[in-house]
């Protein structure tokens, strides 16, 4: 169909184009067809993520250790088993270091952001 377009332009590898000047072969990278995302996208987007990873990481950190929370739960007192499983300590903490596990990615995702341009 000619109003469509096509799927694999180039049958060389993406990563690579060869270009023929003369008696000479040059490879050199191929450049990005597509334009990239603009660079304040991304930032809001790592702004973001690192916001709802601490939020999240903080709230499922602090969450078993709130007793008004987490021992008078209405789910938990429907549960008997399964309240006697979470109400044990270290299960408590298993769940904080899962909060702390994900404070540490939000951490990790910003100190090793970098912007990708054209």
């Amino acid at each position: 169909m000619p109003g469509q377009p096509q799927l694999f332009p180039n049958q060389e590898s993406p990563e690579l184009q060869t270009s023929h000047q003369g008696d000479e072969v040059r490879t050199e990278p191929a450049r990005r067809s597509a334009r990239s995302t603009p660079v304040w996208l991304q930032r809001v987007s790592l702004f973001v993520l690192v916001l709802f990873c601490v939020y999240l990481g903080v709230l499922v950190m602090v969450l078993p250790w709130w007793t008004r929370i987490w021992d008078h739960n209405m789910f938990l007192q429907a549960h008997p088993t399964l309240g006697a499983i979470l109400h044990n300590g270290a299960v408590r903490g298993i769940i904080s270091g899962l909060g702390l596990l994900d404070i540490w990615i939000g951490v990790s995702e910003a100190v090793h952001y970098r912007d990708y341009r054209d």
